[in-house]
């Protein structure tokens, strides 16, 4: 069968000069005013000579291609809609296009996918408020919406004090990268012509050094005499995540009974990360033990907030002279191991990181390795 309505595009927006990888697009043509982009995939000049040529990649175009013939032999409306309906796109899609794509609500579509997406609920409420952020600066409502001055806007929008308060430069990030999932989501499925990220120059946070604490500041924490109860479960819980390594939401999900394995009398916590999905296993060491023989091996639930809150307040008592939150608990554990010179990949593996270079951002804010290189070194000049 001749592929008169179908082909393949590698490249259309010129992105692998600059990032190396150019998009792989199959092109629907159904009429002058109605053609279809449909992303295949990414990949590099040399591995696209392979892919044109590959079996998955020529079944799909003739795929399309039959489905584009049965709509002319059945005398079918030749409209992306149409075509939709027939190659299985989902629900989501098809309810926006059968209004006119310019003035299709974005908003909705956004919403929609996120409520069928496939999340943990964290993730779902993290793209839900970045999804309320763009109600609330109201110049994107409609795909037609979507222009590079709009998220130029909204970039500027994001940056604007609020309640005497400015965003950190990762926080807009993170709004930006929610957002651009969803837009380009909507350009994948041919909705919008392009994607307006494409034409924006975005000027990116730097992250904060991190400022775990120091292994006596975690001492003068855990041995503190608290006399409010609620304080002191907050103190408990960031105590076993400083000697886990546990992020919150896999605090507030552990039970004992079921991830929990003894070796040599030490017990480990064999799980997976529910942010990233990765495999982590992590020993309980003593400190940690200790808080959940207090808590009948059943840690007490406080919410992520409750304990930041209450996490400054006992900082202030306590005079430590750090910003506390629950996952500077997480940043507590991985510098304080590494300073007993646990090798890095091993130090990984109980972070559940997928990336060594993850874990190695907390090698390069311990200062004692920098203080005992230096003394080696000063040592050898004397």
């Amino acid at each position: 069968m001749a592929l008169k309505n179908v082909k393949v595009v590698y490249d259309r927006r010129k992105k692998a000069e600059r990032c190396g990888k150019g998009t792989v697009e199959v092109l629907v043509y159904l009429n002058r005013l109605q053609r279809k982009y449909i992303v295949y995939g990414e990949c590099t000049p040399m591995e696209w000579l392979k892919l044109r040529e590959s079996k998955s990649l020529v079944e799909t175009t003739q795929r399309y291609q039959s489905i584009v013939f049965i709509m002319e032999m059945n005398g079918l409306p030749m409209t992306i809609d149409q075509f939709n309906v027939l190659a299985g796109f989902t629900s989501v899609e098809s309810e926006v296009l059968k209004q006119e794509p310019q003035r299709g609500s974005f908003l909705d579509f956004m919403e929609e996918a996120i409520l069928k997406d496939d999340l943990a609920p964290y993730t779902k409420q993290q793209r839900l408020v970045a999804l309320r952020s763009l109600r609330e600066f109201g110049q994107i409502v409609t795909f037609a919406d979507l222009t590079p001055a709009n998220i130029q806007d909204y970039d500027g929008w994001l940056r604007m004090p609020r309640n005497g308060k400015r965003y950190a430069g990762t926080t807009i990030d993170n709004y930006h990268k929610r957002v651009h999932k969803y837009i380009h989501k909507a350009y994948e499925r041919g909705i919008i012509e392009r994607d307006p990220y494409d034409c924006v120059k975005i000027v990116h946070g730097k992250n904060k050094e991190r400022k775990p604490l120091l292994e006596q500041e975690l001492v003068l924490l855990r041995d503190a005499e608290i006399k409010d109860k609620c304080l002191e479960r907050v103190r408990d819980l960031f105590i076993f995540a400083a000697y886990t390594g546990l992020a919150y939401v896999d605090a507030a999900a552990f039970d004992f009974e079921t991830m929990t394995e003894q070796l040599g009398g030490i017990y480990y916590i064999d799980g997976k990360r529910t942010k990233t999905g990765s495999d982590f296993y992590t020993p309980i060491l003593p400190p940690a033990m200790d808080v959940l023989k207090k808590y009948n091996f059943k840690l007490p639930f406080i919410s992520n907030q409750k304990v930041n809150m209450y996490l400054h307040v006992l900082e202030k008592q306590l005079g430590i002279k750090k910003s506390i939150s629950y996952h500077v608990a997480r940043h507590t554990f991985a510098t304080v191991v590494l300073s007993y010179n646990v090798p890095i990949d091993k130090v990984a593996r109980m972070l559940g990181h997928k990336n060594i270079k993850t874990t190695q951002i907390y090698a390069k804010i311990l200062k004692t390795s920098i203080q005992d290189q230096g003394e080696r070194l000063a040592k050898m000049m004397m």
